[in-house]
């Protein structure tokens, strides 16, 4: 257990004492320990629902509870503030223990034990009709990040990018590229040369009635299983999803598979699953159009009659996503979807679908808001967006800038590198940083900063820690006891709440709750490097242990960027 999260073997011996002492008051009720504020102690168990049983006040209690807790070698101190009672980890032990766990496990440090369990990570998922933009960056980003967080977790992850090939949006593509003609030279990468067709298609279907009429058409031909419409699109779709996909993979964004939409179509999942739903007593018709009366799960208004088909009988977008999600939860243990804020009815209903057709696995959306312009929302059909490939490139532009003022000596190589891993980290942890459902408004300023409160920060830490270490002879031992400097002490139990950290994050699916640990590492270890010298230090056995902590540290940093998904150069 110690090697796997120092914190855990402190937590478990606190709750032992604790629970040993409320028994000796004749109680058997358990308590959950909390984080105390700064200076309050390690943890803090509350007293408050003890005092209905015990009859006593709460800070009465607690303060019995205190005084009748023995002297622990696990703690420097145990005493009652008020109704709670805090356990003070000894400093000693806990630099002992956060050091050789993290030097044990070195870049496996924060991993979990294998729980056997596999997870299904859904996430982007965006129409191949153009480029992505930076209003659905958020989504590629949360997905890799929670999936890489959910393995450290110790489950399974496969990620899946799921290609809606058979949307209005993609067929209005092909009709564009096979009936317009595009004057002048096109962009060299596909997803841009593409989006084009769908812009002026888009256009001309608004403004002309046999525009739509061919468009229609094509989508009928395409639900009735005509495979050379198949074909055409899907084309198509493959194109700007290469294009996509490149987009991605340049901030190290990867999908483990591919499902098409038009699958559950063509193999006949879909009319199995309409089969289905037409036999219960909450569907009903009107005017040939199939749909679910949402009145007896509590949707009601106009939302309550949730179509599942067309007056024609063909299919709707949900209704393909409930045959996509039976399969998914017959592939997985658990099926995780990432979706903008506008899915959350929908995702409703597909859980409710999947459920009535006796699916008993929950589907479990995470959902977030889109990032916007100071100016309004982001539209790839009218053409008001910000491309994620011009923000990497204006990102690893600026980051060239820096890096070419503070180290011109480097190798054009390193130089290209550096900002590589500077712009695109940037750009991801600025992202990332903002909780899920909270809306951001994309500035330049904002996503290319460089100090503070970003991934530059905590890259140089890193980067400052390596070159310590390139500095340093190699220690063959180290006496944790020395280190007794409050920023060392401070850095240390920074470093034991990383296993913590991961396990908060993929229990609640919170990735933001990561960056902000990751700034707090970078400070304390910034805190530490100011207030103790490593490579002067007093003594030969003071320097080793406080290269022992240099190396726990740079350990910690790079597991942190690496599960973000953020590049740890070695030098800056």
């Amino acid at each position: 257990m110690m090697a796997t999260d120092p914190l855990a073997i402190f937590k478990e011996r606190a709750c032992a004492l604790f629970h040993d002492a409320l028994a000796g008051m004749g109680s058997e009720a358990k308590a959950v320990p909390e984080v105390p504020p700064e200076g309050m102690g390690d943890f803090a168990f509350p007293c408050f629902l003890l005092a209905k049983e015990l009859r006593r006040p709460p800070a009465d209690i607690a303060a019995s509870i205190s005084g009748a807790i023995p002297q622990d070698s696990h703690f420097s101190r145990t005493e009652a503030k008020g109704p709670y009672v805090n356990f003070h980890i000894d400093p000693a032990q806990l630099m002992s223990a956060a050091l050789s766990a993290v030097l044990e496990k070195r870049e496996d440090y924060g991993n979990a034990e294998p729980t056997g369990r596999k997870l299904l990570v859904e996430h982007t998922s965006a129409n191949p009709n153009g480029p992505l933009h930076v209003g659905r960056a958020r989504n590629p980003i949360i997905g890799d990040t929670l999936a890489r967080i959910l393995s450290r977790c110790g489950n399974t992850v496969v990620t899946e990018f799921y290609v809606d090939d058979m949307g209005k949006q993609q067929v209005t593509l092909t009709w564009g590229v096979e009936n317009l003609k595009r004057a002048g030279e096109a962009p060299h990468k596909p997803d841009h040369s593409l989006v084009w067709y769908y812009q002026e298609a888009s256009r001309l279907m608004a403004e002309d009635p046999k525009v739509l009429a061919q468009i229609d058409a094509m989508i009928a031909l395409y639900e009735k299983k005509d495979p050379a419409i198949a074909e055409r699109v899907r084309k198509n779709c493959q194109i700007v999803l290469d294009g996509m996909t490149a987009s991605l993979r340049r901030m190290d964004i990867n999908f483990d598979s591919f499902a098409w939409e038009s699958r559950y179509i063509f193999d006949g999942t879909v009319d199995r699953v309409l089969d289905e739903l037409r036999a219960l007593k909450c569907t009903a018709e009107e005017e040939g159009a199939l749909y679910l009366n949402l009145e007896e799960f509590g949707i009601t208004g106009q939302e309550s009659k949730f179509y599942l088909t067309r007056g024609d009988g063909s299919s709707l977008y949900s209704t393909r996503d409930m045959a996509y999600h039976l399969d998914k939860l017959s592939r997985y243990d658990r099926a995780i979807d990432v979706l903008g804020e506008d899915h959350r009815l929908k995702a409703r209903v597909v859980g409710i679908g999947v459920k009535l057709l006796g699916e008993e696995k929950p589907i479990e959306p995470i959902f977030y808001s889109f990032v916007s312009l100071p100016e309004g929302k982001m539209s790839t059909r009218r053409g008001t967006v910000v491309y994620l490939d011009d923000l990497i490139e204006e990102s690893v532009a600026r980051a060239r800038d820096e890096v070419e003022k503070r180290r011109p000596e480097l190798s054009e190589e390193l130089k290209r590198g550096i900002a590589e891993a500077v712009g695109t980290g940037a750009i991801r942890y600025n992202i990332i940083r903002v909780q899920a459902e909270k809306q951001m408004v994309f500035k330049w300023e904002d996503a290319l900063n460089f100090e503070g409160n970003s991934a530059p920060f905590v890259q140089y830490s890193h980067a400052r820690a390596s070159s310590i270490l390139r500095k340093a002879t190699a220690y063959e031992s180290y006496d944790p006891c020395l280190l007794t400097h409050p920023s060392e002490i401070a850095l240390a139990k920074g470093l034991a709440r990383f296993p913590s950290v991961i396990r908060e994050c993929g229990v609640s699916m919170s990735c933001h709750l990561l960056a902000q640990y990751a700034f707090e590492i970078a400070s304390l270890f910034n805190q530490f490097y100011r207030d103790c010298p490593v490579l002067v230090a007093a003594d030969e056995n003071l320097k080793n242990a406080r290269l022992a902590l240099v190396t726990a540290s740079k350990f910690v940093m790079l597991n942190a960027l690496d599960t973000l998904g953020i590049m740890a150069p070695e030098e800056l």
